[in-house]
């Protein structure tokens, strides 16, 4: 007849001296525990972590024993349901012998491997993102390839934008016209227009200069005074033509 205690508590020692920092005992009666486990360290020292916590049953190990994932760091909802189906598989394979060792190595194997799977999805993050990049700069260079419906969608808007500045540029000439002064109304209005040219020649002042040298050969003109021609008639503008 198998002794059930006695394996278990053996297992216990066992276990509490292979673990000795990440083993804990929670009760006596059922016997129950947990342990530890962290995965190697990733990328940039990156780990996950759990903590089982086990419950031999009464009859164990020809039972499996309860088992729970009590805590756990940086793992996503589909690694936890991962690890648990991994424990039942392993439980049941090894039914009839002490089992807790394999359990917990097979979530360390496991713990590893998803630390991989976050290296790889984190290349494959970046790798799209390069590529989005590399589409996105691609893009800015060759633009959208030109079809008959985005063309006649782009006329149609540049037709509108077109339309829009003329219906602007006109209004603002109407409205220009209707503001522009003729010279009467420029005069009525600015008083200081019809003094202006008085105003400059009074700013002048005795600083007008004359070039002399339009008079200097003014005395070498022979000019001809019509008062000393003898048949000269004011009265008759004819009478210079007669000689």
């Amino acid at each position: 007849m198998t002794d059930y205690g006695e394996e278990q508590r053996n297992e216990l020692e066992a276990l509490e001296s292979i673990y000795p920092d990440s083993f804990t005992v929670l009760s006596e009666n059922p016997p129950s525990f947990t342990i530890t486990v962290t995965s190697e360290a990733g990328e940039n020292d990156e780990t996950v972590q759990t903590t089982l916590k086990f419950t031999y049953s009464e009859r164990y190990p020809d039972e499996a024993p309860l088992y729970e994932i009590f805590s756990q760091e940086n793992l996503e909802d589909s690694d936890v349901s991962d690890i648990l189906k991994l424990l039942a598989l392993q439980a049941e394979e090894n039914l009839g012998m002490v089992m807790i060792f394999t359990l917990v190595t097979a979530v360390q194997e496991k713990l590893n491997e998803i630390v991989d799977q976050i290296k790889t999805r984190r290349e494959e993050e970046k790798k799209q993102k390069e590529k989005e990049a590399e589409e996105a700069e691609k893009q800015l260079f060759h633009g959208t390839p030109v079809t008959i419906e985005n063309f006649l969608s782009w006329k149609a808007k540049f037709d509108a934008e077109l339309l829009e500045i003329k219906k602007k540029r006109m209004k603002e000439e109407e409205q220009a016209g209707k503001n522009k002064l003729s010279g009467k109304q420029l005069f009525e209005t600015d008083h200081n227009l019809d003094t202006s040219d008085i105003q400059f020649l009074e700013d002048a002042g005795n600083n007008v200069e004359v070039d002399e040298s339009l008079f200097q050969e003014m005395d070498d003109l022979e000019l001809e005074d019509d008062e000393d021609d003898p048949d000269y008639n004011p009265a008759d503008p004819e009478s210079d033509l007669t000689d």
